[in-house]
């Protein structure tokens, strides 16, 4: 069973077959709106004006492995019974968590036998030539996903669609102050004070709760704010929010150039040398972000200059509890190491990576905090840093990085000791600085 009718306004028919189709995570599983109905079932207003809404949008009632589920188009009974299901299906659009695409894309190698069958069929040529939306266009173009953005755009019999039925919730959002963090308004951007616990821009199955909506929102304007440049959702601090797509592409030009120069401060679990950090990325878009001592080729290059560190009493643990700060098992906690750090080079996780490579871990960093200990604990766990051990084969070196990979636990839910304190372009002409850190 899926939905889909002459438009998107969400209508449940019989006549439709739900396949089993790749997810993300490919994992495999049928998909059902009435589990829907459980999980988005108020409208969107209500979504935007409760802030503890999030509470009862928990996502329960599908199963937790899934992260989204694709569904294939049959043909459509246009007298086939329907299911008042607005509610649900506007939540999820409004998130930016449904995707179309007029033919299936190619399933993953994991795919299943049965996946792969479904494909077949709705891709056959004899099916294609039917559909005059893809005449004149190759198959890897129709196959090109769009987001649904209204509840009444036309769905195509045989359209692709991908649902994201467990987006990733960022709660936070509703308790801000969202006036108080802005720090600049101009005719071309806003600069923003990002709060720990939110996205800068989204995620891929969730544009609604993010810093860009909310600061829209908050400053009244028409046009939604869009991002130039990100931080982790664990770290808070300024943010450039372009007014026009213009200024979007202008500040890009400038990042590229170099004339964006950002300052952090890091709140390390260890003193760190006041110096230039040369590490190496592992290039694999995905957590945790690996970096060796070392050159490796076809590894990014990593570098940070730290320009001070000066020890500050360890967060109390009333604080700790206010930024829901994960306790890592570090074993002395009565002083932290706050560094001044001017970012050279701006990887994904890059500072969280780099200093948990230096044996001084981010405070609360539940991903690299637990590898930083394994790493003292027993010397040489960590196959690219100081005591990297002889690997005599490949595959020993791969099962080893395996382990290490396994030694980094899972990503923060609020805070960590990180922030981007300050932000200046064109040589301090605009600069720009955040209030001071939580843990002050």
């Amino acid at each position: 069973m899926a939905f889909a009718s002459g438009s998107f306004t969400p209508i449940v028919t019989n006549s439709l077959i739900a396949s089993r189709l790749w997810t993300p995570n490919w994992r495999n599983g049928f998909f059902s709106p009435f589990n829907m109905v459980h999980t988005f079932a108020s409208s969107r207003s209500r979504l935007l004006k409760n802030k503890n809404h999030y509470k009862r949008l928990a996502l329960s009632s599908c199963s937790k492995s899934f992260s989204c589920q694709s569904t294939a188009l049959s043909d459509i009974n246009s007298t086939s019974p329907t299911v008042s299901s607005n509610g649900y299906v506007e939540d999820l659009i409004q998130f930016g968590a449904v995707y179309y695409a007029l033919v299936c894309p190619k399933p993953p190698p994991t795919a299943s036998s049965e996946q792969i069958k479904v494909y077949e069929e709705v891709t056959d040529p004899s099916v294609l030539r039917k559909r005059t939306s893809i005449k004149g266009k190759t198959v890897r173009e129709a196959q090109k996903t769009f987001k649904i953005t209204r509840a009444d755009e036309i769905v195509e019999a045989g359209t692709y669609l991908r649902v994201h039925v467990h987006p990733k919730r960022f709660p936070r959002c509703y308790d801000i102050d969202w006036k108080s963090r802005i720090i600049a308004v101009t005719d071309d951007y806003v600069v923003l004070d990002k709060p720990a616990g939110t996205s800068v821009g989204g995620t891929t199955d969730n544009i609604e709760e993010s810093c860009a909506t909310f600061a829209t929102r908050a400053l009244g304007f028409s046009a939604p704010l869009l991002t130039t440049h990100q931080i982790d959702n664990c770290t808070e601090g300024c943010v450039v929010l372009a007014r026009s797509k213009e200024y979007c592409s202008v500040f890009h030009g400038k990042i590229r150039e170099k004339k964006v120069r950002k300052l952090y401060l890091a709140l390390a679990a260890a003193p760190v040398p006041i110096r230039i950090l040369t590490h190496y990325m592992r290039p694999i878009n995905m957590a945790p972000r690996l970096v060796s001592r070392d050159f490796v080729k076809g590894w990014l290059l990593c570098q940070l200059e730290v320009l001070e560190c000066k020890k500050v009493p360890w967060p109390s643990s009333e604080i700790q509890r206010r930024y829901n700060l994960e306790d890592c098992g570090w074993a002395l906690k009565d002083f932290a190491y706050e560094c001044q750090i001017n970012l050279l080079t701006g990887r994904t996780h890059q500072i969280r990576a780099q200093l948990a490579a230096c044996s001084a871990p981010v405070v609360g960093d539940s991903m690299y905090m637990p590898a930083a200990i394994a790493e003292i604990v027993c010397p040489g766990s960590n196959p690219f840093g100081k005591n990297k051990k002889l690997y005599s084969n490949e595959n020993d070196k791969s099962l080893a990085i395996d382990e290490w990979i396994a030694q980094h636990g899972k990503e923060p839910s609020v805070a960590v000791g990180l922030q981007a304190c300050q932000i200046s372009w064109d040589d301090g002409q605009h600069c720009y600085g955040a209030r001071l850190p939580w843990w002050r």
